[in-house]
């Protein structure tokens, strides 16, 4: 079994959780998880490679963002509310109440072309 590493809190730095908060992809993921709470990663049907999403997890859970853990063959990913808010008061919900929910979706659009 692969091992997921999650950096101790102590480890979590204010550079790296808004580097991970700093793209539109892992900003939506995170507030899903806000809103909706823990999910496995195959719960986001976002129209961007599995690959991609993988990376966009990494990122999330190395920076201390996110706690990832196994059920099977799923990957759970709840936030880690309690020590970012220890660690940088407010800035989890400053940054989740001023975000803007993104079309991500598999959607398939219609160009008109005259």
């Amino acid at each position: 079994m692969k091992f997921l590493y999650h950096p101790d809190r102590k480890d979590i730095s204010l550079p790296g959780v808004l580097y991970a908060l700093g793209d539109p992809v892992r900003l939506e993921i995170v507030r899903l998880l806000a809103t909706q709470g823990e999910q496995c990663c195959a719960g986001f049907d976002f129209a961007i490679a599995k690959s991609t999403m993988s990376n966009h997890f990494k990122i999330l859970r190395e920076s201390g963002v996110v706690l990832t853990h196994k059920e099977g063959t799923q990957h759970i990913n709840r936030l880690r509310q309690e020590d970012l808010e220890a660690l940088f008061p407010g800035l989890l919900d400053a940054v989740l109440n001023s975000a803007q929910p993104l079309l991500l979706y598999q959607q398939r659009s219609t160009v008109n072309i005259r």
